[in-house]
C-alpha cells in the first residue's frame, strides 16, 4: 500500500467552501513549506481556492534534508522519466483525496510547480482526464517529450516562467519544453525573466496569478 503524501494546506481566504484547488509542487531537496507561501499572493485573485503543498515521496538523496520526487544522481533521461512515472502514482492519489475532501472535480484543479515540481506538474497533469484547469511551471523542464503525444490525456493551458540566469535548469530547457508541448497540441505561454537565477520573482508570481485567475476563476 502506497502511503498518502502529506504537507501544509491553506483554506480559502474567503473562509467559505473551496471552489477550486491549487496544488503546489516543490523542487529537489525542499518541501511543501517552501511553496505554500505562494498561497498568499495567489489567494488575492483566487479567494475561494484551497491550497495544498505535498512533500515529495522520497527523502532527498543529495542533501541531508528535504524531499525529492525522483533521484537525479543518474542523469539518464529515460531513468529520470521512470522516476517521474513512479512518483505520479502517490501524487495522483494525493490530488484525488484533496479534490474529494473539497468535493471538486479535476476541472477545478490547477498545478503549480517549481523546478523538479514543474517536471512533475507537466508529467502528471497532461496525463490526467478530464483536464486540469491550468498548469504553471517555474524554472523547470518537460520530461520524455517523445512520449507525450501517445500518452497525453488532456491539453490544459500551460504557463512556463524561467530566469535567463538559471544556473541549475538552463533557460534553454523552457524553449525545449515549449516546443515539445506545442508538438503535442498543448497550448503554452512562456515568460522569460531577465537576469533571474534559479528561483521565483515577484513579476513571475504576478503573471502566474493572472494566468490562474484567467483559467481557474471562481466558477
Amino acid at each position: 500500500m502506497i502511503a498518502r503524501l502529506d504537507g501544509p494546506r491553506r483554506k480559502p481566504a474567503s473562509s467559505g467552501k473551496a471552489k477550486a484547488l491549487v496544488v503546489l509542487l516543490h523542487g529537489l531537496g525542499s518541501d511543501g513549506d517552501d511553496l505554500i507561501e505562494l498561497a498568499r499572493p495567489f489567494a488575492r485573485v483566487l479567494p475561494d481556492a484551497a491550497f495544498a503543498a505535498p512533500n515529495a515521496p522520497e527523502p532527498c538523496d543529495m542533501a541531508p534534508m528535504g524531499y525529492q520526487w525522483f533521484s537525479v544522481q543518474d542523469r539518464d533521461p529515460h531513468r529520470i522519466a521512470r522516476g517521474a512515472d513512479a512518483a505520479s502514482g502517490p501524487l495522483a492519489g494525493f490530488i484525488e483525496a484533496e479534490l474529494g475532501e473539497h468535493r471538486l472535480g479535476l476541472s477545478r484543479l490547477a498545478l503549480v510547480g517549481f523546478s523538479q515540481g514543474t517536471m512533475m506538474a507537466l508529467h502528471l497533469g497532461l496525463r490526467l482526464s478530464p483536464a486540469p484547469a491550468a498548469i504553471v511551471g517555474f524554472s523547470g523542464a518537460l520530461l520524455a517529450p517523445e512520449r507525450l503525444w501517445a500518452e497525453k490525456r488532456a491539453a490544459p493551458p500551460v504557463l512556463l516562467i524561467h530566469g535567463t540566469a538559471d544556473e541549475i535548469v538552463p533557460v534553454e530547457r523552457m524553449a525545449a519544453a515549449e516546443a515539445g508541448l506545442r508538438a503535442a497540441g498543448i497550448p503554452v505561454q512562456t515568460l522569460t525573466r531577465p537576469g533571474l537565477p534559479h528561483g521565483i520573482d515577484e513579476a513571475g508570481v504576478t503573471e502566474a496569478a493572472r494566468f490562474l485567475h484567467r483559467h481557474l476563476g471562481q466558477g
